[in-house]
């Protein structure tokens, strides 16, 4: 979302439509047919279609309910400072924000506080925790590596990449290293290596430019950061694999132009991985930490514009690829947007090992509309670890949070919602939900402009998500859940 290159009544509205509605690209082209399955429907049990919410009023199914927020808290308190994403560790909750991040008290998830705000501008500042160490991306052309840095033309001399914080105390929190990355850091997603003894960081960014220092075209690769976890000072690129040597989706076909990825998540013991890389979705075999093999490719040249963001099921035998048409700025939760657009995509995975392949099954896109001053697309979401069923809570933007189940890879269904009305009556203001995600028996969404909420979802069809607990959440970074159906 916002990369700082040039891109960047109501009633039900869900989608599934079969594999045949579209055209794919999996190495050939095949083409695409009018053959359509009926619409999936929404659950009435659980959500209602409604009158439109005014300007911040709250609006939710009946099996959703707020129980907390934390407003944004200055320096990080102004439109321009947008909340970003979210991470996990025991009774914390970690924010980004433009202009740095934020650490939250979450042992009562009724009653969160703020721990500490580290101000280091630089967006989108996407965040991860490990252990004692956090890491923070900058995509944005900055003066130098420091937090005191400031925003410079990118046909200069710049800084941008990585940023690495030692935790261990959580109320003063240390910048230790930083690292340099081509195009600097869209997103980044951390790799277990096998042997423990480190992580390695996975960074991913786009939109390449003759004129902007250090990140001219062609840019069809990722940077891959080993951080040794005893001496992470010692941090530093080990590769720069190429994942597009054809140079990906050329663009002007309806989607973006392949020019690296936006995010990748990693299913590390299963060796497997998702890109999202713009114009293309791809699948990964990631066995070798430091050379991922690109083993499948899709493309939708109909449907989606901007290949955004990825998730496994729990077993990795389906993948659910979002697209954030109008980049996150724009309203597309609208009448005049087909429900394919700004929707999510979901994929089985058919085969093994490195033969294994996408086969789309079908699209999933909120069932409400918002009107034209709300922002609004498919976004960031997370697993609910639920026994037997594949459950999904996603954020929307100011389309809000929507828990989701695809256990029918051709018919999900909404199980749940919950959203604010528009920011502003005569203006659209970029905010609403940039994540949501379920950690240990709450949905907690970082909302650009108000700050954390923490939800609550009352329902008999995800109680068995509350028997899992994890010391540690990453959602790019997917765990798998125990039990043989999970």
């Amino acid at each position: 979302m916002f990369r700082h290159s040039p891109q960047g009544s109501r009633r039900l509205r869900i989608v599934g439509i079969a594999a045949s509605a579209f055209l794919v690209v999996t190495v050939a082209v095949a083409p695409a047919s009018n053959a359509q399955t009926p619409p999936a429907t929404m659950d009435s049990t659980t959500t209602d279609v409604a009158a439109l919410p005014g300007v911040d009023e709250i609006s939710s199914s009946r099996n959703i309910r707020q129980i907390a927020n934390i407003p944004k808290q200055g320096p990080f308190n102004t439109e321009g400072a947008l909340g970003s994403d979210l991470a996990f560790q025991g009774r914390y909750a970690f924010v980004g924000n433009y202009e740095g991040f934020v650490i939250y008290d979450i042992k009562n998830p009724s009653r969160p506080s703020i721990v500490s705000q580290v101000l280091c501008s630089g967006s989108q500042n996407d965040i991860s925790v490990y252990g004692d160490l956090l890491f923070l991306s900058t995509d944005s052309p900055r003066s130098d590596d420091s937090c005191a840095s400031t925003g410079v033309p990118s046909s200069g001399t710049v800084w941008e990449g990585m940023k690495i914080f030692d935790i261990k105390d959580k109320k003063n929190p240390r910048y230790i290293k930083s690292v340099k990355t081509a195009c600097g850091s869209h997103t980044h997603t951390l790799v277990p290596a096998k042997d423990r003894k480190s992580v390695y960081v996975y960074v991913s960014s786009y939109g390449p430019s003759a004129s902007y220092a250090g990140c001219a075209p062609p840019h069809d690769s990722i940077s891959i950061i080993k951080v040794p976890l005893k001496k992470p000072t010692q941090a530093a690129i080990v590769a720069v694999p190429n994942l597009f040597p054809d140079g990906g989706n050329p663009g002007s076909n309806g989607s973006s132009t392949t020019s690296g990825c936006h995010d990748i998540t990693v299913y590390p013991s299963k060796d497997l991985a998702a890109g999202a890389c713009m114009g293309d979705g791809i699948l990964l075999n990631i066995a070798n930490r430091e050379a991922p093999k690109v083993i499948n490719r899709v493309r939708d040249t109909v449907n989606f514009s901007f290949w955004h963001s990825a998730t496994f099921n729990n077993d990795g035998s389906k993948v659910v690829f979002t697209d954030e048409l109008g980049g996150g700025s724009g309203a597309t939760c609208v009448e005049t947007v087909e429900p394919t657009r700004g929707a999510n995509a979901i994929y089985d995975i058919t085969g093994r090992g490195d033969s294994r392949s996408l086969v789309f099954k079908s699209y999933y896109k909120i069932p409400r509309l918002n009107t034209t001053l709300e922002n609004c697309v498919a976004h960031n979401g997370s697993l609910i670890p639920v026994l037997g069923r594949d459950i999904m809570v996603q954020a929307w933007y100011q389309g809000g949070v929507s828990v989701w189940d695809f256990t029918n890879s051709a018919r999900p269904v909404e199980l749940g919602y919950w959203e604010r009305g528009p920011l502003s009556a005569d203006r659209r203001i970029i905010g609403g939900s940039w994540s949501a995600y379920w950690y240990n028996g709450n949905i907690y969404s970082s909302d650009i402009q108000k700050g954390l909420d923490v939800l609550e979802m009352n329902d008999w069809r995800i109680w068995t998500a509350h028997l899992t607990k994890v010391k540690e959440l990453n959602v790019q970074s997917q765990p798998g859940y125990l039990g043989s159906n999970w």
